[in-house]
């Protein structure tokens, strides 16, 4: 039998991390099996739906690459893919109406404010169950209502008595009362599938073998099962993946800043980094594993028997960690093209394109986001105000005192320098023969000068580099107003 999953997202906005494992486990269960991905586009929610989510679940399935074996814009053998376009076709009225004649599903007309009267609060949580009133209407009732076009529902038939389990392949057997199951809605008043009633239809029309969503749905799992059985039709194998919370443990929420794939992508996090993190959140490839991986290796080694049932933490401390690590493998040409914009919003004065370039070689090592460049090189801007206390340095042994002298005594040097060989390397030779002339090592020499040029106790690159991209003009002022402020 050929694997076959689906991603079934509903176009109501960016896509949410949760959204973005489901894919990415469902995507990697079938080509781990050489099986068949699809993408289905639930949208029968029409009060949710937002204009361009469409195309953004295009986007970041593509930003991912993700690619569809199936799908509204590539079309396949199940379709159509869209499932109002489905609605139109009359599919899921269809095998309404089968289970109504079967006495497997019946005719809803409660009024709103009948239905709200049944409403009731358990433990402070608000509880809809249906006493089935519609079930005992009689066929005159129910056709002079339809005839009449009274407003209804067709609601499942849900047993009052048992028990339904179903299998999961992560939590294995569930039991449940059938008591405790709602009738839920099948079709609603607007002639559109419910959600928990069209999934199950599609899937099984477009063979899905395996089911992959999250947790927060194994709660429905039984009333799906029925609706599998009510027709004959084979189960699929559920995969319920656990929640993802924040470094909390609550709830991953569009609050937290960092819940949808474009939140992250647009904070600086690469994309390959981003799906090799939430790959990680819930599922290991083994006991022992290198965390930094690619999707031809999510591929060979996923197996969804390895997801936990526990709950998963979206560490943002380790995402900008393994963001760091994908940022350092970067050739420096790529690099460059993706820090350059970064680079010359943080120092608009800067034109030289090498001095550019030389920047970007400078923070590559250093940075987790390339939103950090911004604080590593603003000091080429302007100079922030420093206390003298920067100048000590007891590992080079430097002081106040001996950096007011080195200052001093480099200002001719850097004077007498013609422009044109105002370079890194050419400074790094005079002040160097200066540092062996005076007895004075190279990271005492340099500290000091460092501090003047920069104002800050770290920066992503040497003295010598500073200055040559500040220029002459520039550096000898900034050298005079250290003198200045150690005076």
């Amino acid at each position: 039998m050929k694997i076959r999953t689906r991603f079934a997202p509903s176009p109501t906005g960016r896509m949410h991390i949760g959204n973005l494992r489901t894919a990415l486990y469902a995507y990697l269960i079938a080509k781990h099996e050489g099986g068949d991905f699809l993408l289905r586009i639930e949208d029968t929610d029409t009060k949710r739906e937002l204009e361009g989510a469409v195309d953004i679940i295009y986007d970041s399935l593509k930003l991912a690459n993700l690619k569809h074996d199936e799908g509204p814009d590539i079309g396949g053998p199940c379709g159509p893919y869209v499932q109002s376009e489905r609605v139109g076709l009359g599919i899921y009225m269809k095998y309404a109406k089968q289970l109504v004649e079967e006495n497997k599903a019946y005719y809803c007309f409660c009024s709103d404010e009948r239905l709200d009267s049944l409403k009731q609060v358990i433990n402070g949580e608000e509880i809809h169950m249906y006493d089935k009133h519609c079930l005992n209407l009689s066929k005159d009732e129910i056709d002079k209502n339809l005839a009449s076009g009274m407003p209804y529902v067709i609601r499942q038939n849900v047993p009052t008595e048992g028990t339904t389990t179903f299998h999961d392949e992560i939590y294995g057997d569930i039991t449940v009362e059938n008591a405790t199951l709602d009738d839920m809605i099948l079709i609603k008043s607007d002639g559109y599938p419910t959600y928990n009633f069209a999934n199950v239809i599609d899937d099984h029309l477009m063979g899905i073998t395996h089911v992959v969503r999250g947790c927060e749905y194994l709660s429905s799992t039984p009333k799906y099962d029925l609706l599998y059985k009510a027709f004959g039709w084979e189960i699929p194998k559920y995969i319920h993946c656990p929640h993802i919370t924040d470094e909390t443990h609550k709830k991953l929420s569009k609050r937290s800043g960092h819940s949808s794939y474009q939140d992250l992508l647009e904070q600086g996090f690469l994309s390959d980094c981003v799906i090799n993190f939430v790959a990680l959140l819930g599922w290991t490839p083994g006991e022992q594993f290198d965390e930094i991986f690619d999707l031809d290796y999510m591929i060979k080694n996923f197996n969804y028997k390895r997801i936990s049932k526990s709950s998963a933490v979206f560490d943002i401390t380790k995402l900008k960690w393994m963001n760091s690590e994908y940022i350092k493998k970067l050739d420096i040409d790529t690099f460059y093209n993706m820090a350059e914009k970064y680079i010359v919003d943080a120092l608009p004065s800067i034109k030289n394109s090498n001095h550019i370039h030389k920047i970007a070689t400078m923070v590559q090592s250093r940075i987790e986001l390339f939103s950090d460049i911004n604080d590593l090189v603003d000091f080429f801007n302007k100079v922030p105000e420093y206390d003298i206390d920067l100048y000590n340095n007891k590992k080079s042994k430097c002081d106040p005192v001996i950096s007011k002298q080195i200052l001093s005594d480099i200002l001719p040097i850097l004077n007498n320098i013609d422009d044109s060989q105002f370079n890194n390397d050419e400074l790094f030779n005079l002040l160097s023969t200066y540092g062996k002339e005076n007895n004075i090592k190279t990271n005492l020499l340099m500290w000091p000068i460092r501090v003047a040029l920069s104002g800050k106790e770290s920066t992503p690159c040497g003295a010598t580099e500073i200055l040559e991209i500040l220029g002459k003009k520039e550096s000898i002022n900034r050298i005079e107003a250290g003198v200045a402020k150690l005076s």
